[in-house]
């Protein structure tokens, strides 16, 4: 009877091979192949891409309410949102650490084994 590896048997090592390439490249690359910043810049990330989602949004549903689908709802929108995300950025970085306090105050802390 030849010797050979069974699927079951080859396939943890494949897969523990992939997880290793797959952990060091997302380490080297962060999102759309570009370098991934320092974790002290979590700050600032996060309310970044927070304000540019949700007004981003609000801003068009506003939009469509208020002037329809018209030929130039793009530029209205895209005006709108630029201000509103303006406005929306500082609001967020001023504001989050009292959200992150308020939370703290309302939300049990997990307590983290020994």
């Amino acid at each position: 009877m030849p010797n050979h590896v069974s699927c079951s048997d080859a396939l943890p090592a494949a897969t523990a091979n992939t997880r290793m390439t797959r952990t060091s490249s997302s380490r080297d690359q962060g999102f759309l192949g570009l370098p991934k910043l320092s974790s002290r810049y979590g700050s600032l990330v996060m309310p970044l891409l927070l304000s540019v989602i949700m007004t981003c949004i609000v801003s068009l549903v506003s939009t469509l309410r208020s002037v329809g689908l018209t030929a130039d709802l793009l530029g209205i929108w895209l005006s709108a949102w630029a201000l509103s995300w303006l406005v929306a950025f500082p609001t967020l970085l001023v504001v989050l650490p009292l959200v992150r306090r308020l939370t703290a105050a309302i939300v049990e802390s997990v307590e983290t084994p020994p």
